[in-house]
């Protein structure tokens, strides 16, 4: 009896589409989940972007085009405004039922920008005081306007340049000895820092006969100065915008013109003449000679 003869089986060339068909799955898996995960760290930086202008109380322009990262640039910070002063430049008269809104305006443009440490605003009956404290304008034992301050002074003047009242310019210190070359006492030292910061005012443009300038040593205290807290209240120099009762005690005004007799220029008033030494210059301003070291 004949065998039967056995077929073989032929071979499967088409296997390959199996492993074919799990590999595009995958990869189109991966790609899915790239496009996922871009979307939403995309959504997260805006996020984080939107939570930091808001913290930092920094606003975007809103005619402004969004911030776009070209090739070569560093740079990914979105364009900011800077945070401008409460007040603009004018000549109106400040009376004294307006000074509290203009102490509000000023305390709470000090909070957005961190600087309530370093002024300090009030009301008394010489009218709205603007306390400049020491440690953020000058070094210790020194009538030299630190060049750190400039732009916070600044923009202390620009808000005090809106008004036409007279500005008395208060020097002030603690009870702690003072003696240096420069400075051989208290007296010496706080009238420097208030005639250096009417220095200052003059180059701001305010007029020479609505200021004044004058040093009281140790002896106006604001705090006692049986601690360390209270000696640093003391240190200070105060901007003064009088009331108008206090403008009746300061003298009269009513000066002639002076001539120059090289130029025949006529000037006026106590805006003339080189500034002291330690008064911050208008542009460029020269680095600042060193000072003694005092507690004062």
């Amino acid at each position: 009896m004949a065998k039967k003869q056995k077929h073989e089986k032929e071979p499967n060339h088409e296997r390959w589409l199996v492993s074919y068909a799990d590999f595009i799955t995958l990869l189109f898996a991966v790609f899915v989940t790239l496009y996922a995960m871009s979307q939403t760290d995309k959504k997260k930086v805006e996020e984080v972007m939107a939570s930091m202008r808001d913290s930092f109380g920094y606003s975007q322009s809103p005619s402004s085009k969004p911030s776009v990262i070209e090739a070569g640039s560093m740079n990914i910070i979105p364009a900011v405004q800077k945070t401008p002063p409460p007040y603009k430049r004018g000549k109106v008269r400040a009376r004294e039922e307006e000074f509290k809104s203009v102490k509000a305006a000023l305390e709470a443009y000090l909070q957005k920008i961190g600087a309530q440490d370093k002024v300090g605003v009030s009301i008394d009956q010489r009218g709205l005081v603007v306390s400049l404290r020491e440690a953020g304008f000058f070094d210790s034992g020194s009538a030299t306007v630190k060049r750190s301050s400039y732009t916070l002074l600044n923009d202390v003047m620009e808000s005090l340049s809106s008004y036409s009242n007279n500005i008395r310019v208060e020097g002030h210190t603690d009870n702690v000895p003072m003696r240096s070359a420069a400075f051989p006492s208290n007296w010496e030292l706080s009238t420097a820092r208030a005639t250096n910061l009417l220095q200052y005012m003059l180059r701001q443009d305010f007029e020479p006969t609505q200021l004044s300038a004058a040093g009281y040593g140790e002896y106006h205290p604001v705090a006692e100065n049986t601690s360390d807290e209270g000696r640093r209240k003391n240190r200070r120099v105060d901007l003064v915008l009088l009331s108008e009762a206090s403008e009746k005690s300061e003298p009269p005004v009513n000066l002639p013109p002076i001539g120059n007799p090289v130029t025949g220029s006529t000037t006026s008033g106590a805006g003339g003449g080189e500034p002291a030494t330690g008064i911050p210059p208008a542009a460029n301003p020269a680095p600042a000679p060193p000072g003694t070291a005092t507690s004062n």
